[in-house]
């Protein structure tokens, strides 16, 4: 059995938000915004100029920070998220899947220096 909190209303505060091409198309930009524990990836459509969101991810933590990042010869941007578990995570979205998925995860200690196990 698994035991999961959701509450009644979502988390309408955004904390942190990037812009890059996440999706892989070079004609268009997204923006990932951190609203609490909850990752989404918004797109505004240029010819109705409504914003929908794409993807809604969400975290057992909360996001402290959001960096936006490309690949050198890459065509998609990455996301690296900070939490306030001390831990940085990369990761892609997948147009396929329509989720985000981690490439990368390193924990950190809350002061910022890493953990290291004997």
């Amino acid at each position: 059995m698994y035991l999961y909190n959701l509450t009644l209303q979502g988390i309408t505060s955004i904390n942190c938000a990037v812009h890059g091409s996440f999706t892989g198309n070079s004609k268009q930009q997204e923006v990932c915004v951190a609203k609490g524990s909850v990752l989404q990836l918004l797109f505004c459509d240029p010819k109705t100029g409504k914003i929908s969101v794409i993807c809604s991810c969400d975290t057992f933590g909360i996001i402290r920070s959001l960096l936006t990042f490309r690949l050198t010869g890459s065509s998609k941007d990455y996301i690296a998220v900070a939490s306030d578990s001390g831990r940085i995570v990369i990761l892609e979205y997948s147009s396929q899947k329509h989720s985000f998925e981690r490439v990368h995860q390193e924990t950190y200690g809350k002061s910022g220096c890493r953990r290291v196990v004997p």
